[in-house]
């Protein structure tokens, strides 16, 4: 399975492909799955280009996009959207228009809560663990770690050089703490390994070589595998779906 990321926390900063209105990210949305993205997974925006977990925007948001494609869309509820936990919670409950799932970021202060808030409204929790952070521990030791619709095994060494290194050291320590199932799944949800930056394409192929899920995008890289900057999210998703794995996209 390969998710589209389609724009993360990056803005028209970073180049004109970086979608940032809601028609600009419904637009992109269904071209990375006309190109064989099987979810999408994005970063409502404020007209001023900042991520934000308010209602009104989100509804916008996610309503281009589900008029754009038909398969599950999921949000971010990064702590920079909201620094105070509390006020994250709230705006969960505040929503109008739910994502099909939502990332949870288990290092970030909050993250039980916020995992407990979504799972209340009834949106499935997508448990971001970051390779060098806490999160480990505190997603292992939660009772909601079970309640996951899948595990984002986040590889944050953005060195192409050593981000595959890092991703299997990270995933023989995950199988240590008896984590990993026999089909790599974590607690029983199953695995979505991706990487960041220059290590994007490295930790990729890896997770396609392991046949487990993968994502690409522009909030990831905005670089093609060889170095070309990228003209979309559809240009990164058919790059990833040209380097073969064991198993169905979708």
């Amino acid at each position: 399975m390969i998710q589209v990321c389609v724009n993360g926390q990056r803005g028209p900063g970073d180049g004109a492909a970086v979608p940032v209105s809601p028609d600009a990210m419904a637009r992109s949305a269904a071209a990375a799955v006309a190109a064989g993205a099987c979810e999408v997974h994005v970063h409502p925006k404020t007209p001023c280009g900042d991520d934000t977990l308010s209602p009104r925007f989100l509804a916008s948001t996610l309503t281009a996009i589900r008029d754009a494609v038909d398969v599950p869309v999921g949000v971010t509820t990064g702590a920079w959207t909201e620094p105070e936990p509390r006020r994250r919670v709230e705006r969960i409950a505040s929503w109008t228009v739910l994502p099909d799932h939502a990332s949870v970021n288990w290092h970030e202060p909050g993250a039980e809560e916020v995992a407990e808030a979504l799972l209340a409204r009834g949106v499935a929790v997508e448990s971001g663990l970051w390779s060098g952070t806490d999160g480990v521990d505190r997603f292992l030791d939660s009772p909601l770690a079970k309640r996951s619709l899948r595990v984002l095994v986040e590889v944050t060494d953005p060195d192409p050089l050593t981000a595959e290194d890092s991703a299997l050291q990270f995933l023989a320590d995950l199988s240590r703490r008896g984590a990993v199932g026999d089909r790599g799944e974590v607690r029983g949800a199953p695995m979505l390994l991706h990487g960041e930056d220059g290590g994007a394409w490295p930790v990729l192929a890896l997770a396609r070589r392991l046949g487990l899920a993968t994502r690409i995008g522009l909030e990831d890289t905005l670089l093609l595998p060889d170095g070309r900057h990228a003209e979309s999210n559809a240009q990164l998703v058919s790059a990833a779906r040209g380097i073969r794995w064991p198993g169905k996209d979708c």
